[in-house]
């Protein structure tokens, strides 16, 4: 195995799931680098029993003491879903951005750790082709800018599962059964999302495979009768679902289980990567297939056209500041600035009719409505509104094609 280009490192902090790529690492990095290693275990709604990741990187060597598992469900979603989507991101018109919004959080607690125990270096699991690298290294560098990152894909000379296995085998590191053979995808998840790639997702001509999904049924299992939903807004965040009020985890995992049992949230796509390649995925996304179309309706009602089409023209650039790894940058916080204070007064209520896939708004209401039924009355309404005024309204806005229109006479 080669000896990595690196300056010296004595405590690490590794991003460890428990699983065998990440044990791989973690005795890696004790014979690579012979530093302490420090291991950061995040519950962020993946489904996963954390439990057996403390007893695994025990087994490895790890001091109990160095060893930290934390419940980030709820800071999750209240400080990096909600404001996300109340921008009403996404990513090349589709993606809702599961895997890209965990990362900062990821590396925001592991640089706390790191600060903490006085460790100089952090470690992260991403492979060398993909887009989490660069997440996790920006947001690693934009809260500490003289930390050592340590990426093993990039350094070893592990190439094939084969060697993998060996090492493993070599280290007594536990292998599952079904971990030996070549996995047909690979998955991450959140309480946001469930993302699926490579191998049987490769090519972007054949349909994925029924086995893939976890987090929906098929529409075409969904409930023959539609599913009514009523979700409550303040400032822009969901609060509560049928009037139940609900923390931010425990009303995203409501609405994934809605939205499981009605088939909702499921895209496939083929994504143009920030390292330059495309790639193909399937994400599973119910809860925020939900909420978009929610916040977007409450939204409806309470914003001004000028904020809302300012809205929707940031907000491409917003979802690629995230995709890419740029959450701890200047100017995202700035547009999430700009973002937040346009949803002072986005309260209310919004009903939808979840059915077979799709997610349909059937209502709305909020005490700061804009909307005025008896100025868009077809009835003579209660309010000023002549009709006549809309003749030179129209003049004027006609004006400038009318003069390019007789340049274009005049020249012909």
């Amino acid at each position: 195995m080669s000896e990595p280009d690196k300056k010296p490192v004595n405590k690490v902090v590794l991003a460890y799931s428990g699983g065998l790529d990440t044990s791989i690492i973690l005795k890696w990095l004790q014979t690579t680098y012979g530093c302490e290693v420090i291991t950061f275990t995040a519950d962020l709604g993946q489904g996963e029993e954390l439990e057996p990741a403390r007893r695994k990187a025990e087994l490895l060597g790890i001091k109990p003491e160095n060893i930290f598992i934390e419940d980030l469900r709820e800071e999750f979603v209240r400080d990096y879903v909600f404001p996300m989507f109340r921008a009403n991101a996404v990513y090349e018109g589709v993606y809702l951005l599961g895997t890209s919004i965990a990362r900062p959080l990821i590396a925001k607690k592991q640089i706390e750790i790191a600060e903490r125990l006085g460790a100089d270096a952090v470690c992260h699991g991403a492979t060398g082709k993909g887009n989490d690298q660069v997440r996790f290294e920006l947001g690693y560098y934009a809260l500490k800018p003289d930390v050592t990152v340590i990426a093993p894909w990039r350094e070893w000379d592990l190439k094939s599962r084969e060697q993998l296995i060996a090492f493993a085998e070599q280290h007594q590191i536990p292998i599952a059964k079904d971990k030996r053979g070549e996995s047909p995808f690979s998955v991450d998840a959140n309480l946001l999302h469930a993302s699926s790639e490579g191998k049987v997702l490769e090519d972007p001509a054949d349909e994925v495979p029924d086995y893939v999904f976890s987090r929906t049924i098929s529409p075409e299992e969904a409930p023959d009768t539609p599913t009514i939903v009523t979700i409550g807004f303040e400032k822009g965040d969901a609060v509560s679902i049928a009037g139940e009020k609900l923390s931010p985890a425990s009303l995203l995992a409501k609405l994934n289980q809605l939205g499981h049992d009605n088939g909702i949230g499921r895209l496939d796509l083929v994504e143009n990567r920030f390292v330059g390649m495309k790639s193909r995925g399937m994400y599973e996304t119910p809860g925020g297939t939900i909420l978009l179309p929610a916040h977007r309706a409450i939204e409806s009602i309470t914003l001004d056209r000028g904020a809302a089409h300012l809205k929707d023209q940031i907000m491409p650039q917003y979802a690629e500041l995230i995709y890419n790894g740029f959450w701890f940058s200047p100017e995202r916080e700035m547009l999430q600035a700009l973002i937040d204070k346009s949803q002072e007064l986005v309260t209310g209520e919004v009903r939808l009719k979840l059915y077979k896939g799709g997610v349909h708004v059937i209502g709305r209401t909020s005490p700061h409505s804009l909307y005025d039924q008896d100025l868009v009355t077809f009835e003579e309404g209660a309010v000023a509104y002549d009709h006549r005024d809309a003749a030179g309204f129209i003049k004027l806005n006609a004006l400038r094609l009318r003069t390019l229109a007789q340049r274009k006479k005049r020249d012909a």
